[in-house]
This record gives C-alpha cells, structure tokens and sequence, in this order.
C-alpha cells in the first residue's frame, strides 16, 4: 500500500469515532451466492458448475460539512481457482486471480462550492450511452467471465467543477489498473479446436508504470446534454503477443506433443478525443457517442468507435436498443483482447419490466450485423421482504468460431444467485 493510500486510511479511521457521536455514519453490504451451470464441456475446461460467494460491506461517514468519506471491503470465495489463496488485503486490483480480499473502494470527498475533489480509489464513469460507452476510460472491468463483467476502482484524483448547466472534470490517475483478462485454463479463454494447447505466462509480461490524464466538458440544459473528453494513458485492455512451438513428449522426444503458446501482454499508449450527447424527445431518448483512439506504440489499431442509440419508457417498461460501429483508421493486424472492440458492428437491446415492487424481468442481447455472433440473456429477479432477493438468469451464445461472440458459444449458462442484503 502506497504511502498516500495508508494516510488515507488512517484519517477515515480517525474520523469514524468523532463522526459516529453525531450519527453521520452510514453503513450498507450484502453476501451474495451464485452457481453457474455449463450444459456444455469446453476443450481447455470440462468443468460443468461454478460456484462463487461475495460478501461486500461498505462504511460512509460525513465527519464535517465539506467532507465525506467512503471505504468498502470485499471478501471472495469460489469453487474454480479464480480466486487467490492469500488471505492478504489486496489495494490494486492488479492481480491475475481476484484478491479474497480487497479494498472495493477508499475515497476521500472534499467540497467548497462550486469545487468537488475526490481522492482515493473511486468509480469513474464518462459517457451518456447504455449499451457501450466509448469515452469510458477510466474503468477497467474484471473479463473472468466475459460477458458480465464488474467495473474495476483506479486509485486517483478526480476534481470537478460546477457551475450552472456546465461542468468541468479532470483526472488524474498515478497508478495504472489494468482490466482483469479471462484465465488461461478456463472457459472464457477458449483454444483452437485442433489443437491442444498448454498455455504458459512470458516473463516479459510486466505491467506498465505511467500515470494517466484525462479532462471532460458537459453541458447540460434545453432537452439535450452534450460533453467533449480528452484522455491521455495506457488502453487498459492490452494487445497480446503469442508465440507457439511443438512441446516433444517425454518419453519420446522426437514425437510432438501438446503445442505451447508463450503470451505476453503489452498495453499500448492511448490517446483518446471523444464526445456524447443525450438529446429528450416527446417519443424517445436518443444518444450517441464517438471516440477517436489514437496510439504512439507500434503495431497497434487506431481506429473510431462510436454508438448510436434509442430509448423510451412505456409504463413499467424501459426499451433501449441502438447500433455499435467501429471504423479502423490505421490497422496493424496485432492480436487484442478487447471485448469494447468486439461489440462494434453489432446491433445491442435491452428490455426491462417492473412487474411489481419485488419482482422485475429484463431481456438483452447482441446481433452481429453479417450474423455471425449472437447473445441472448434473459433475468427474472424477485425479493422477499427487504433483505432476501433471488435471481435467475439464462444466457445464450451462438456464432462462428471466428467471432468475438462466436468464440464463446461452448459458454452458454444457467445462473441462479441469492443475496442477502443489510
């Protein structure tokens, strides 16, 4: 834990005594279980059922007028090895597996008027759009399971000014957070089908030390909002570099055995100039949303993602549906893991339904536009009393092996989670 990060700690500790007397804590947490259910065996991970316990509790404290303070702890177990052993309290998020336990978020808010600064690990979320968002470069995601993947806090400092309709947001991050990636011996990586294959880590694959920068301007009023950003840093999702050779057998050197893929990641500079805009209609919502990423390292796309969407609340429900585009403007045929990339041309939805004040439905998926991917998951979701919910969720995968979704059609599921929220 870094020196600022343990001073940070020791104040929100300090503070917590003082703040309890005058009844400005606030505390709120859930345990959550969950098991999935895989009809289908992958080649690299025949393992049909994954459970995974989370139990998450966060403390608020507001010690005086212009400061409140904000920490959260996980603690993780899971039936799968996606979890590390080490009992450790993990601050960086930086790991391989999911830390069993970690620091969610520690943060410190200072406000005097128009002036709000946050300091510590915090969520930051640019963009207007729902089914992607281009401009979000500050949020690194867990990819263990890749279609339903948590956002990632980043240790920084983040100030925003607001006055009138206009605001003005810069951040400042020190440390950089990359998104966690698929295991290599398990499902969300999936292998050639003819082939074997005994993935190993390149010593090589060290993570970068740089800091990374970024400013947004919103403005907001007369039905419409619209932003400009500009992001300087690392992308988050890295490039992969594989190299593969025949393993001979032991008893018989001379005869191949399984191939090896030697990985190395490398996270490539970015540079990012983007813009959203929202505009309210009496029939719908429309959103859209551009980013330009350009990059300094070599062998790396530059390329414009951009999203176009609808939205309209009918009642109980809630319909969004829009397209997803990319335009490469610079290609270098390098391998990425980028799952943001991998839902361009694609049409995206989502339908939602609140059936009543404890049960609710929802409905999305993805369309690659020649056909070649497909996903499909559906939710029902219902509460007892104020501290029990169930849910159930059912996602479907089909697709070309080619495809970013195709790749993924051995991983349809069944999920069945129950929270017990205090």
């Amino acid at each position: 834990m870094l020196a600022w990060q343990r001073a940070l700690l020791v104040l929100i500790l300090a503070l917590v005594p003082a703040s309890t007397s005058a009844q400005t804590v606030t505390y709120r947490g859930f345990v959550d279980a969950r098991g999935a259910a895989y009809p289908r065996d992958a080649r690299n991970d025949p393992r049909n059922f994954v459970a995974d316990v989370l139990a998450r509790g966060e403390l608020f404290a507001r010690p005086l007028p212009w400061l409140r303070l904000a920490g959260g702890l996980d603690a993780r177990a899971n039936s799968h090895e996606q979890v590390e052993g080490s009992w450790r309290v993990d601050m960086g998020d930086r790991g391989t597996l999911r830390p069993r336990l970690s620091i969610r978020r520690l943060t410190a808010t200072l406000n005097r008027g128009p002036l709000t600064v946050d300091v510590g690990k915090q969520f930051i979320r640019w963009g207007k759009a729902d089914i992607l968002t281009p401009t979000d470069r500050f949020a690194p995601r867990d990819y263990i399971n890749v279609i339903d993947p948590d956002f990632l806090a980043v240790r920084a400092v983040r100030a925003v000014v607001a006055r009138g309709s206009q605001s003005f947001d810069a951040v400042w991050v020190p440390l950089f957070t990359p998104s966690r990636l698929p295991l290599l011996n398990q499902r969300w990586t999936p292998t050639p089908p003819e082939i074997e294959v005994v993935a190993r880590p390149d010593d090589r694959d060290a993570l970068p030390d740089r800091s990374q920068v970024g400013i947004r301007w919103a403005r907001a009023g007369g039905g419409y909002e619209h932003s400009l950003s500009f992001y300087d840093g690392l992308n988050h999702l890295p490039n992969v570099d594989q190299r593969s050779f025949p393993l001979p057998t032991l008893m018989t050197p001379s005869v191949v055995g399984p191939i090896v893929i030697e990985i190395a990641r490398r996270y490539p500079t970015l540079r990012m100039y983007g813009g959203d805009v929202a505009l309210a209609t009496r029939w719908f919502t429309a959103k859209g949303e551009i980013a330009y990423v350009t990059t300094s390292t070599p062998s790396t796309d530059e390329y414009v993602l951009y999203v176009v969407q609808l939205e309209r609340q009918m009642g109980e429900w809630v319909f969004v549906g829009g397209y997803a585009g990319e335009i490469i403007t610079e290609p270098s045929g390098a391998a990425t893991f980028a799952p943001d990339r991998g839902a361009a041309r694609t049409v995206l939805g989502r339908a939602s339904y609140t059936i009543d004040v404890n049960r609710s439905a929802a409905l999305e998926g993805a369309v690659r536009e020649d056909g070649r991917g497909l996903y499909l998951k559906g939710e029902y979701s219902q509460a007892r009393g104020r501290h029990w919910r169930a849910t159930v969720t059912g996602a479907l995968i089909r697709g070309e092996p080619d495809d970013f979704l195709g790749q993924y059609r051995l991983n349809s599921h069944v999920t069945l989670g129950l929270r017990y929220s205090f």
